[in-house]
């Protein structure tokens, strides 16, 4: 489990891609502190277990199933990526509960400014955005974020200056492709609501009448 809160902007300096996934070498330095093999690390928002590690590198294992879902076959060398290492249970969780499983990819449409703060607009699939509320929590490559609007599929968010200096949302063009986890409660709520072993007496009708949507 993450919070959202990035540690520091790992460097891609090796990928290698075949049939059986693609490896990353990661560039790195704070997150090696306490670095260990068979470690999770969330890259861009999805967890990954490092298999390898040096002064100033880890390398990690993304399977085909990791592909199919997330950036990561956008990625080049010399591309940052967001690097967050497990939570701990001993300090305060600023972000929200993160789990590092992605859910689809989104497309970055456009930034304006707004403030002081940047507004970064996003266009899901379809089929994702029902998981997204209006000041409801979402992570986008990782970074914990509150959602400032949703409209269909389009989706915004507001970033403030100390969260884009530490960050990869600063760099993304028109177009790109960003990794998303949607609200996990969410879902396990709709698992509930659609089993046909349902016996409570919570509804759709109920939690929109007390404004859970």
């Amino acid at each position: 489990m993450f919070t959202g809160l990035i540690e520091e902007q790992g460097k891609i300096t090796g990928i290698n891609t075949s049939s059986n996934g693609m490896e990353l070498t990661i560039e790195c330095s704070k997150i090696l502190s306490d670095i260990k093999k068979g470690a999770s690390i969330c890259v861009n928002g999805a967890c990954q277990t490092v298999t390898e590690y040096g002064k100033n590198f880890i390398k990690v294992q993304a399977s085909n199933e990791t592909l199919s879902v997330t950036n990561y076959n956008t990625l080049k060398i010399n591309d940052f990526v967001n690097l967050e290492r497990a939570l701990t249970l001993n300090k305060r969780i600023d972000g929200h509960i993160v789990s590092g499983h992605i859910d689809c990819c989104a497309t970055f449409i456009k930034c304006e400014d707004d403030g002081f703060s940047k507004r970064y607009f996003f266009k899901l699939p379809i089929e994702c955005s029902k998981y997204v509320i209006y000041k409801g929590s979402i992570a986008v490559n990782g970074v914990s974020l509150t959602v400032a609007s949703i409209s269909d599929n389009i989706f915004s968010v507001e970033l403030i200056p100390v969260t884009l200096k530490e960050v990869n949302l600063k760099s993304l063009k028109k177009g790109d492709f960003v990794n998303i986890e949607t609200d996990l409660f969410a879902k396990y709520i709709e698992k509930i609501l659609n089993s046909k072993d349902n016996t409570s007496k919570i509804s759709y009708d109920f939690l929109a009448q007390n404004g859970f949507m």
